[in-house]
């Protein structure tokens, strides 16, 4: 199983997630796929996410049973605690704006 959930995404990313997945609320996307075709939906993601930003979870056979990377720029980042995924949160500042820049690549290989 896996998950993607995106936020403030181009139209064309959110209509290409609609073909694969089902959009059970707004701009949150669940499916059963391979892993290849996962990677290929996140490849897509990453180079198409623009200002906005995107979550992939998916099923695994780690300790907390799944894994999940992220793309763009939000107050939430991604950490690993001796082999545990966690997330830690930045509130914004005054501006609006992260006081840390949580900009992910999302070029974690995915296995």
């Amino acid at each position: 199983m896996l998950v993607i959930v995106t936020e403030a995404v181009p139209q064309r990313l959110r209509g290409y997630l609609s073909r694969w997945l089902l959009e059970v609320r707004a701009g949150v996307y669940v499916g059963n796929y391979s892993v290849r075709v996962r990677q290929r939906l996140w490849e897509v993601v990453c180079a198409q996410v623009g200002d906005g930003n995107a979550v992939l979870a998916w099923t695994s056979s780690h300790e907390s049973g799944f894994e999940f990377l992220t793309v763009g720029t939000n107050s939430r980042t991604q950490i690993d605690w001796d082999g545990l995924p966690l997330v830690t949160y930045t509130p914004k500042n005054s501006e609006g704006n992260t006081s840390v820049d949580s900009q992910d690549t999302g070029n974690t290989l995915l296995s």
